[in-house]
């Protein structure tokens, strides 16, 4: 135990308690706005299905939000606990932008969540919608501080060096700095996908359990839907993100591709096992000239290698496999998700084959972020804040055998956490169909926007 090398396993600490928070804020940003998009549906036309989505998906909303404000208490630990160079060197920038998180976001959450969970025959209909609208914005705001800070540590400006220590010079420049705007919209997108996917699993799961209630099929389509419409504006903003990788991130994208040389020309690598001690690829699958093509535009286009920054880029083999899993995983959203929507579009409800992929493909959003996201954070080393601050220079000193024994310990609450998690979302799907549960008295169902068709007018 004594062996192990203490920045390593505080790097892989925060990276276990960053995975399993993650999860959570990217079901709950866009399922915010799914709600509001149920409520509205409802509102508009007085069909009951939209609110009997509405009802069981906000219990879905509840649930998340719960584990993702828990889990990320952990994580502010950690700054103190295993990366106290951290906030010593970056503090003056890092602290406010999460002040500002708190502040703005978080307490705007916090302020109207109740009212939207439990304020369905306590308050006005208007003030319960704005209600939930508020937390979904909140929720976006939440994201939107987050990712500024993250993008900065990506792409540091705006700031100056006074004696070791980042002090601000211009906010309006470490907010908007060069990363943000494609790493907000890569994010948002991707929280989109998510929940699509989790609504269209469990309506599939639904479906195929016998559930034939209208709400099923309204929630299956909007899922289905949502991810055929977000998947190829992913994939453009997706390419947009590289573009700006390659021009201030060049050895994460040689990393990405496993390319050691700069050169023109340069294949896209579909399969390899690179091999750092050796510099070059093993058992390697390519299409010639299709990395010029993507990253330049050009078949001759000249692509960034791994030995122009040798001492000073990422492990190429997590960085590399990361990125072909969340590609992979894209590209089947658009393929399930389009031909759902097509079978939808023609036959009123995909087949069961399809509907047993969609139920696979519940969590798929979950590790295309995951993997993604691994490509951005492991795709960053040796930097914590590129160009500024060493990830060795940050480690606290704490011995390796307490970070070695918490790390266990946090594996198995979060082992057991998601698992639960996850078996009950399947139980509130089944439980959404059992006999009784279905509202049907028009006086009981969660208010809507006064004055709009079906409303339920009691204050």
């Amino acid at each position: 135990m004594s062996d192990l090398d203490p920045t390593l396993l505080a790097r892989i600490q925060f990276g276990a308690n960053i995975s399993f928070h993650i999860l959570f804020p990217t079901i709950s940003i866009a399922l915010s706005w799914v709600l509001i998009y149920f409520k509205v549906r409802y509102a508009r036309s007085g069909d009951e299905k939209w609110m009997e989505a509405y009802r069981l998906y906000v219990k879905v909303f509840a649930l998340t939000f719960a584990l993702g404000v828990v889990s990320g208490i952990t994580m502010s630990f950690q700054f103190g606990t295993n990366w106290p160079g951290y906030m010593e060197k970056v503090g003056n920038i890092a602290g406010p932008l999460l002040a500002y998180e708190i502040l703005t976001a978080f307490f705007l959450e916090a302020g109207f969540l109740g009212i939207m969970l439990f304020g369905f025959r306590r308050v006005p209909g208007w003030l319960h919608t704005l209600a939930t609208v508020l937390v979904a914005f909140g929720t976006a705001l939440s994201a939107f501080w987050i990712l500024a800070l993250n993008s900065w540590m990506q792409t540091p400006v705006g700031h100056e060096m006074r004696d070791g220590v980042a002090h601000a010079v211009d906010w309006w420049q470490i907010v908007f700095n060069p990363s943000m705007p494609y790493r907000l919209t890569h994010m948002v997108l991707a929280s989109g996908l998510t929940v699509a996917f989790l609504i269209a699993g469990l309506s599939a799961y639904q479906r195929l359990k016998g559930d034939e209630r209208p709400a099923v099929s309204a929630a299956l389509t909007t899922g289905v839907v949502l991810a055929a419409i977000l998947i190829p504006i992913q994939i453009f903003v997706g390419d947009q993100h590289g573009l700006n990788t390659l021009k201030h991130q060049p050895q994460k994208v040689a990393a990405m591709e496993a390319n050691w040389e700069t050169r023109p020309a340069v294949p896209l690598v579909l399969f390899a096992w690179p091999d750092e001690q050796a510099r070059d690829n093993h058992y390697e699958i390519a299409i010639p000239y299709g990395a010029s093509l993507i990253l330049g535009h050009s078949p001759n286009a000249v692509v960034p290698g791994l030995n122009d920054f040798r001492g000073n880029h990422p492990p190429v083999k997590p960085v590399f496999f990361a990125f072909r899993i969340m590609v992979g995983i894209g590209l089947l959203m658009l393929a399930v998700s389009w031909l759902a929507t097509l079978q939808i579009w023609r036959r009123g409800e995909p087949i069961p084959l399809v509907n047993r992929a969609l139920v696979a493909m519940t969590f798929a959003g979950w590790v295309a972020t995951l993997a993604g996201w691994y490509v951005t954070e492991i795709g960053r080393q040796p930097w914590l804040v590129s160009g500024v601050l060493r990830t060795a220079d940050a480690v606290s000193a704490v011995p390796a055998p307490m970070i070695a024994a918490t790390l266990a310990a946090y594996l198995a609450t979060y082992a057991f956490l998601l698992a639960a998690y996850v078996s009950v979302l399947f139980y509130l799907a089944r439980k959404a169909r059992i006999p009784g549960t279905t509202v049907k008295d028009k006086d009981q169902i969660p208010f809507v926007h006064e004055g709009l068709p079906g409303e339920t007018a009691k204050a």
